[in-house]
């Protein structure tokens, strides 16, 4: 018996000193877990829409919050959106930050700034090495901050000229639906693109056989829903809104078996936002829910597909204070008539949409995008400027 007690003893004492030494061990971190990768993604970003323009947005259209399309997707979330040196992002750090993973400094167009100044891969650029089609399409010009930080690279949002360069011969975006003004037609169908100028044009185009498309709209920005509804800008007579873009879009990219990106901006929500402007900003929000539907239709049962909604940022401090009625604006207070710290909303549907939940960050759309289990959120912003962003809101409430 002694010796059995013994031999037990023993192993036991070795059992623990193992146990005890790969314990100490150093241990790698943690890799990314695979999971299946979606083969097309359309990825809407309603540039300047918190949740209060999802809300006003939704009480003027249909005499209830909660009820604008992507509102009743299942999978839901809030996302941060601090940039790498402020607590409150611009578009392009906002924009980098989705499409790549990584926090710039405001500014920044999908540079490692800070860093070492290389360029960042976007998630858009990954998905073309894959063989995969790839598209852009804005309110804005097609050169803005956000269509740029997913096709190009430049320390600054203000280098348009190099932006267009960058689109047309180096990152190469099947689809580029936008405003005109820096992008030439000229230049573009020296590049070997197909342009178009109005809806006549796009309308016409044979989306069976395209390969490369750009549609070059007006000369900057595209104008307002609602000043073609109260007549007074009619160019949307002869161009195309934002749900008509993005039907052509579609059909153009759903071509290739291999897949596609398509990001789809609805950025004059931010022009209407930085006016505190609730008129616009509503029928901006609403044209965008009407193309966040187009989509969804265009998706049917499909199983191969991540569909996003989000923002890059809010607007305004915009505020609901109550409905007034369908088609009645509600009474609102704006705070600010700059960009604001608060968390944007998000809402998922389709592969790996079940990852969007709870507090995220605007960093982990590249990895879900990718078929990676979000990594952990970088560390929030330093609790002074989250001390002093709350004692701005509470001011200004």
């Amino acid at each position: 018996m002694k010796s059995y007690t013994f031999v037990f003893v023993g192993l036991l004492a070795v059992l623990i000193t193992v146990g005890l030494i790969f314990l100490f061990v150093p241990t790698s971190p943690p890799t990314p877990h695979v999971l299946p990768a979606p083969t097309n993604i359309v990825f809407l970003i309603g540039d300047g829409m918190g949740f209060e323009q999802v809300k006003a947005a939704g009480l003027f259209l249909n005499g209830k919050e909660g009820t604008l399309s992507f509102e009743s997707w299942p999978h839901q979330a809030e996302v941060s959106t601090y940039s790498a040196g402020s607590e409150v992002t611009d578009s392009a750090a906002a924009a980098t930050a989705m499409a790549t993973g990584r926090k710039v400094n405001n500014g920044v167009i999908s540079r490692a700034i800070p860093g070492d100044d290389r360029p960042l891969e976007t998630i858009l650029e990954r998905f073309a090495s894959m063989g995969r089609s790839t598209g852009l399409v804005t309110t804005t010009e097609i050169t803005h901050a956000t269509p740029a930080s997913f096709a190009a690279h430049t320390v600054s949002r203000g280098k348009n000229p190099e932006i267009a360069e960058c689109y047309l011969n180096q990152t190469r975006p099947n689809v580029l639906f936008g405003g005109g003004g820096t992008l030439k037609g000229d230049a573009a169908s020296a590049a070997g693109y197909t342009v178009v100028t109005d809806r006549a044009g796009l309308d016409q185009l044979d989306t069976e056989s395209v390969t490369h498309v750009a549609g070059l709209f007006g000369e900057g920005h595209m104008p307002y829903e609602y000043d073609y509804l109260a007549k007074k800008d009619l160019q949307y007579d002869v161009l195309p809104r934002l749900s008509e873009m993005s039907r052509i879009a579609l059909r153009i990219l759903s071509r290739n078996p291999q897949g596609f990106f398509l990001m789809i901006e609805g950025g004059k929500i931010d022009h209407a936002g930085h006016g505190n402007d609730l008129a616009r900003n509503v029928h901006e929000t609403i044209e965008f829910a009407r193309t966040a539907q187009l989509v969804m239709d265009w998706v049917g049962g499909r199983r191969d597909t991540l569909v996003v909604v989000t923002a890059d940022h809010e607007t305004g401090g915009l505020k609901v204070v109550c409905g007034n009625g369908k088609g009645v604006l509600p009474t609102v207070t704006w705070l600010t008539k700059g960009h604001t710290p608060v968390r944007v909303p998000a809402y998922a549907w389709g592969v790996n949409a079940h990852h969007v939940s709870g507090i995220m960050d605007n960093t982990q759309w590249f990895q879900i995008g990718l078929g990676l289990a979000p990594l952990p959120a970088p560390s929030t912003m330093p609790a002074v400027a989250e001390r002093e962003a709350a004692a701005m809101f509470a001011a200004g409430r």
